[in-house]
């Protein structure tokens, strides 16, 4: 059984199909012919140059007088404000500085008056204590001395009072040998004499 293929009919295009197809080509032609003859980017065109060195002109100056007028016044304004308070702190820090050094100078006289008024006290009571022993040693030499004067005397006293004790003793004992030995008694005057040449 043989296969029947359709039979492939030639369909004629319509006008509208080919009036479209020629516009399309026709623009497209048009936009090769404009990029063949302006050659690159239209900022590289030198009819455009003028209105661009304008806008960059206008441009800078808009960014010179914002620099001049608002950013650098700020800016110098807070340098100044950082100088100054360096400075006072660096002032502030060096016055703190000279009055430290003052009162470390005053409490060093202080100190070393306070060492001078110790030493000194020191020797005054040294002194006043040396004076005061001094004193007393002398108020109780003095008595010591009346003591021994006062004991020497009454030594004496009691060795002369011992010594005419002795001297009779001596006689009476001198004439009881005397009167034992010869059986006569002597006188009191040869007993007192015969004593005191012994003695």
């Amino acid at each position: 059984m043989a296969v029947q293929t359709p039979e492939l009919v030639p369909v004629a295009p319509d006008s509208a199909h080919s009036a479209q197809v020629g516009t399309v080509d026709t623009t497209h032609a048009s936009t090769e012919a404009a990029h063949g003859e302006g050659g690159g980017l239209p900022q590289f065109e030198f009819q455009h140059w003028f209105g661009q060195i304008v806008y960059l002109i206008f441009l800078f100056a808009i960014l010179y007088w914002l620099i001049a007028k608002v950013f650098a016044p700020r800016m110098r304004r807070v340098f100044d404000e950082r100088e100054t308070t360096i400075a006072t702190a660096v002032s502030t820090a060096r016055q703190v500085q000279a009055e430290a050094a003052g009162q470390a100078e005053a409490a060093k006289a202080d100190v070393d008056k306070a060492r001078a008024e110790a030493r000194a006290a020191s020797v005054a009571a040294k002194t006043r204590v040396t004076d005061e022993a001094n004193r007393r040693a002398a108020e109780e030499e003095s008595v010591v001395n009346a003591r021994i004067a006062e004991a020497e005397t009454a030594i004496g006293k009691t060795r002369d009072a011992a010594m005419k004790n002795v001297s009779t003793i001596a006689s009476d004992t001198a004439s009881a040998i005397v009167e034992h030995l010869t059986g006569k008694a002597p006188s009191a005057a040869e007993t007192n004499a015969a004593v005191k040449g012994a003695a």
